[in-house]
């Protein structure tokens, strides 16, 4: 079976809840992102406004300043990127900056022009399961049955996105762990995959560090420390069939999926 796609995170923020500020001077976000690249990341993913719980928006043109050098930067060494971004106007910019893929957290709903735009730039198209910014979506987090309440919801959003000519071929679904997501929620998500996976597309996982998992460790721990933890989830998401995994530790996450390739390669007789 496929092994995912590792998708490197790269956030030019000064606020990410885990490395905002790290590679907010665009040679520092250049530099991470070819590191990641030369760790193994299959994509580098950059992103110019954090989703954290509680951020704040960020005007378009600010998010843009932010990440356009970067991308032109990273495109221009043969990495694949992707644009963070749940701006219409922000993914056109960096689609024309040479990004290839387009991942948008709050799956369309945040801005009314992202599947217009999708559709003309025929990128891949990653849509997470969102309920609101994040400074309202801990109040958001009400389900009957989590599992079914997000498939049916993404399903929703795939309708609408077709109305508007996106193509299904380009289309990505991401559960949107920890966005208007308990701990309970996030792990009921994880072990249902297979219920999302029915919906006939590929999925995204993206679990790294987040404060789930920090849940797992003492209260001591930092942020860095749930790498372990993302890298078992990255193994999970493999054995689930996943089209890949966002991560912020690389190396973690490619030893993981290497016990997984070695595993499959130990059925075959």
């Amino acid at each position: 079976m496929p092994v995912p796609r590792v998708m490197g995170i790269l956030n030019v923020t000064p606020d990410s809840f885990s490395d905002g500020g790290q590679f907010e001077r665009v040679d520092r976000a250049i530099a991470h992102g070819l590191e990641l690249r030369d760790q193994g990341a299959d994509v580098v993913d950059v992103g110019g406004e954090s989703t954290r719980p509680g951020a704040e928006r960020v005007p378009p043109a600010h998010e843009q300043a932010r990440v356009i050098p970067v991308i032109e930067a990273l495109a221009a060494e043969g990495v694949t990127v992707s644009i963070d971004t749940m701006n219409a106007e922000t993914a056109l910019a960096a689609a024309k900056a040479g990004a290839s893929i387009i991942n948008d957290v709050s799956g369309g709903l945040a801005d009314p022009e992202m599947y217009r735009t999708v559709a003309a730039t025929d990128l891949i198209y990653i849509a997470m399961h969102w309920r609101g910014h994040s400074t309202e979506m801990a109040n958001l987090a009400h389900y009957d049955d989590v599992v079914t309440d997000v498939r049916t919801e993404l399903k929703d959003r795939l309708a609408e996105m077709m109305v508007w000519g996106v193509k299904p071929e380009r289309v990505v679904l991401d559960p949107g762990l920890g966005f208007a997501k308990t701990a309970r929620h996030n792990w009921a998500l994880l072990a249902r995959l297979d219920e999302l996976s029915s919906l006939g597309y590929p999925l995204l996982i993206g679990a790294s560090r987040k404060r789930f998992l920090g849940k797992l460790l003492p209260a001591d721990a930092t942020t860095t420390d749930r790498d372990l933890a993302t890298a078992v989830i990255s193994n999970i998401a493999a054995q689930a069939n996943a089209w890949g995994v966002r991560v912020h530790d690389v190396p973690s996450t490619e030893v993981a999926l290497s016990v997984y390739t070695a595993m499959q390669k130990g059925k075959k007789r």
